[in-house]
């Protein structure tokens, strides 16, 4: 279980959801333009996230996962910290992580 308040684990998570989102916006060959237009959001918004420096909404973080073409769920894992899969074994973690890269690209 990762340690901290639920704040802070929340902080987290999201500090790692902008390095999440640009990787597959990179592994999807789409610049941050398009992908802004593709989710309805501003292009100084999404540099925002990606460099972490804003916490989107739930609804906002749909919208970038369907405008990626990318399960929510699947977006949320890439942005796992390793302290939250810590009680899973490395080989799991690296099985699991290349399966949602995988799912993302075969979408």
């Amino acid at each position: 279980m990762p340690s901290g308040t639920a704040s802070q684990i929340i902080q987290k998570r999201f500090m790692q959801l902008g390095k999440a989102i640009k990787m597959c916006r990179e592994r999807k060959g789409l610049s941050r333009t398009e992908l802004a237009d593709k989710a309805g959001i501003s292009l100084s918004y999404l540099s925002l996230l990606e460099k972490n420096g804003r916490d989107p909404s739930v609804s906002k973080v749909k919208d970038i996962s369907d405008a990626l073409d990318v399960p929510t769920s699947i977006l949320m894992f890439l942005a796992s910290d390793k302290d939250e899969i810590e009680s899973i074994s490395p080989e799991l973690a690296e099985k699991l992580s290349l399966l949602s890269l995988k799912l993302m690209e075969s979408h």
